[in-house]
């Protein structure tokens, strides 16, 4: 019998240690805590850092979360740290390592120097770097590979030469804030479906602007004289010297003195029309605005800014005495985040951000605050009165609202609490109301309101009523504040429920009149079904394109649409009350909304016992087969972040 050979044991340990080493760096990566402490080293002035940013420590822990840290779960997904006069070298390659990384937020330090390497993040979908001194020209392909961008601010800094042309191919960039450079190229075609804000104001850019880009307005390019095209009312011509010959006028001295002195003059003539234009027209509006203010307010959105000292009064004058307790939730605190996944703020942020009045409703006075540190837009209400319900009782209604999560729903963010005043903080639709769309906006997003549109809102009506009709089951309302007011909309025409679940914070109080479903024929014997008369008023409202009487507390004004698709069901004759914007675009469409008509019918049927459920109106609508949508979607898989 052979002998046996055996291998020898030590080139076999050392070859499976080699092994062994080889795969490592597959299974064990950089804690998040060492990647950060390593990009703080890289950092000058950070001792506002030192207390928090311990290593060895997670950067996500709940209970001592490190400052300016944004995280989901146990992954850093964020840094907010601006307003802290950090300065140094950015390592763009330490943060590399954060594979969560989706947001930046530096805003407002002293940082200096060319814009650091923030192209190798790829996946990072918001950067804020305004308000530092960064200088210098930006490559034209730059932002090439950072195809999740959707946020960016380079505002107030020194940046010079072209507007990198690769920002024109991001396709899912929403905001762009260049203001207060010093870029002199032409403008690029800025042309993508997704962005909605744009700033160039206040550079040296030169030329035509890109007729695509007239939907921006003036406000966007002002700021720039030698800009020209339709948004700046500057019409576009070639140099009177520019020929040489050919019977254009040399540009002699005396000939520069009398163009200059007939474009003053010209200039003097256009201000003093527009002067008088302009006086008329506010002299018509305050006539017009007295005449409205008579019948009620619907929550419409009036954009009217607030003055430092009408700010001071609206949102600073009640919480001076109040501490901010920035990405906390603690129960001690006079402001409380119910809702981290929008990113961390205070109420040192709401008192100083830029602001907005949006209206007074029947729960309060409601106001529009920027934040964009954190690239966030949110709606501050000021509740006008609630019940004498305690502290936390309050908190305990404040954190059901911040955990609902529903593609149709809007939740709370964060609430401020003292006896003398309460506000309630939620994101704010970037489309506005549906209210506004319907009967405010004669514009592009108005045409965009075609009949697979509304069908599509009225789904995501009815799919969120749903939904809180099972989470608040045991509320006597589970909504009670639906109407096309307390509809917001997404830029993919996805509706936002707002206003919901506040009948146990008014009830006992004269607030609780204003709420809607309190408007439905049974009156104070309020149910389930008082919602579903809301939702009835919604449908009608959609698919007539009027406004509702309902709406309003003495009903005079507006139609009542009840009444009037009540007559049309009898007589058969629903397809004469569709809205004609959207009537006649087929036998399919037309038949669809004559079913909708019906339901909403149904559902404001002033006998309760007759009256549909929530349940069955719901099954009704999703029995509506979805006509084809004509317009692109912009970004329909970013409606919620945070699902």
């Amino acid at each position: 019998m052979a002998a046996v050979r055996r291998i020898p044991t030590f080139p076999l340990i050392f070859f499976s240690f080699c092994l062994i080493l080889q795969c490592l760096p597959l299974s064990i990566s950089v804690g998040d805590d060492v990647v950060l402490i390593e990009f703080k080293e890289s950092l000058q002035n950070t001792k506002g850092l030192d207390d928090t940013w311990v290593k060895g420590k997670s950067p996500c822990d709940k209970t001592r979360r490190w400052f300016g840290v944004l995280c989901h779960r146990k992954t850093v997904t964020g840094l907010r740290l601006y307003n802290m006069g950090l300065a140094g070298d950015i390592d763009v390659d330490a943060l590399s390592n954060l594979q969560g990384l989706r947001m930046i937020a530096l805003a407002n330090n002293s940082f200096s120097g060319p814009i650091p390497d923030f192209d190798k993040l790829r996946h990072l979908k918001s950067l804020f770097i305004q308000g530092n001194r960064f200088s210098g020209e930006i490559s034209a392909d730059y932002f090439a590979k950072m195809t999740g961008l959707r946020k960016l601010w380079l505002s107030h800094n020194g940046f010079s030469g072209n507007i990198p042309a690769s920002l024109g191919k991001l396709p899912r960039l929403v905001e762009l804030h260049l203001e207060g450079n010093g870029f002199s190229s032409a403008v690029p075609p800025l042309a993508q479906r997704s962005l909605t804000i744009l700033d160039l104001s206040g550079n040296k850019l030169q030329g035509e602007i890109p007729s695509g880009m007239a939907r921006f307005g003036a406000k966007a390019f002002e700021g720039n004289p030698e800009l020209c095209g339709e948004p700046v009312g500057r019409q576009c011509r070639e140099d009177l010297g520019k020929d040489g010959g050919g019977g254009a006028e040399a540009q002699t001295p005396e000939n520069a003195q009398r163009h200059s002195s007939g474009m003053r003059w010209l200039l003097l003539s256009i201000v003093a029309g527009l002067l008088l234009v302009a006086i008329l027209f506010n002299k018509n509006q305050n006539e017009e605005n007295v005449k409205t203010r008579r019948k009620d307010n619907l929550d419409e959105v009036l954009v009217v800014q607030i003055a430092s000292m009408a700010r001071s009064e609206s949102i600073n004058h009640s919480s001076r005495r109040s501490t901010s307790t920035e990405g906390s939730s603690s129960r001690g605190g006079d402001f409380v985040l119910v809702n981290e996944e929008r990113g961390m703020f205070g109420l040192s942020e709401l008192m100083m951000a830029s602001a907005e009045v949006l209206g007074n409703g029947g729960l309060g006075s409601a106001y529009k605050a920027a934040l964009p540190v954190i690239g966030l837009t949110v709606v501050v209400k000021r509740l006008k009165e609630t019940n004498k319900m305690n502290k936390d009782a309050f908190d305990a209604e404040m954190r059901k609202m911040g955990m609902l999560r529903h593609h149709n729903i809007l939740p709370l963010l964060a609430y401020h609490y003292r006896k003398q005043e309460k506000l309630v903080v939620s994101e704010f639709g970037p489309k506005g109301s549906l209210l506004y769309l319907l009967h405010g906006d004669r514009g592009t997003a108005h045409n965009d309101l075609k009949a697979a549109t509304r069908i599509k809102i009225i789904k995501g009506v009815a799919s969120g009523m749903e939904y809180l009709h099972t989470e608040f089951a045991t509320y006597k309302l589970p909504h009670g504040n639906l109407k096309s007011s307390n509809i917001l909309l997404t830029p993919t025409y996805e509706p936002l429920l707002t206003d919901y679940a506040f009948h146990p914070l008014v009830s006992g109080t004269p607030t609780l009149q204003c709420m809607f479903a309190l408007k439905a024929p049974e009156g104070h014997q309020i149910s389930h079904k008082s919602d579903v008369y809301c939702l009835g008023i919604v449908i009608l409202e959609v698919v007539t394109g009027k406004f509702p009487s309902q709406y309003l507390s003495n009903q005079k004004g507006g139609t009542d649409v009840v009444q009037w698709v009540r007559q049309a069901v009898a007589d058969g004759k629903e397809s004469e009350v569709i809205d004609p914007e959207i009537a006649g675009a087929g036998e399919d469409s037309d038949g669809k909304m004559v079913k909708l008509l019906q339901i909403g019918a149904a559902c404001t049927e002033s006998d309760v016992e007759k009256r549909l459920s929530m349940k069955e109106a719901i099954k009704r609508i999703r029995e509506i087969q979805d006509v084809e949508v004509f317009h692109e979607l912009p970004f329909p898989d970013e409606i919620r972040e945070a699902e």
